[in-house]
């Protein structure tokens, strides 16, 4: 399996708990990191637009109705294979941290 990128795994993640629109995307990213991950409009949506791209992101329509403010604004929902995709690389990673903490044990480093 092939590692998700970073900007990849976040806005997947950001799309696990329900639809959001592109700022609401952004604000769970750095939500999640702790400010430590500031994606920009262009990163987001070039991502976005892969995913979509790839089937594992699609286009919905707002949950509620629109203002005019609110028009513009594009909502995103994490499709079967996005979750797959998401659960893969929580798996990959949640491997990669066990053998860490194995290696760890074993050279008596301490956490």
């Amino acid at each position: 399996m092939t590692a998700l990128t970073p900007a990849v795994f976040h806005v997947l993640l950001a799309l696990v708990a329900g639809d959001r629109h592109g700022y609401g995307i952004m604000q769970d990213i750095a939500q999640h990191t702790g400010g430590e991950l500031k994606m920009g409009a262009g990163t987001l949506y070039g991502t976005i637009q892969r995913l979509m791209d790839q089937g594992l992101v699609r286009e919905v329509e707002s949950p509620r109705p629109q203002t005019a403010r609110d028009e513009r604004r594009r909502h995103y929902r994490l499709t079967p294979a996005g979750r797959q995709a998401l659960h893969g690389e929580v798996q990959r990673l949640e491997h990669l941290l066990n053998v860490a903490r194995g290696v760890r044990r074993v050279s008596g480093a301490k956490a």
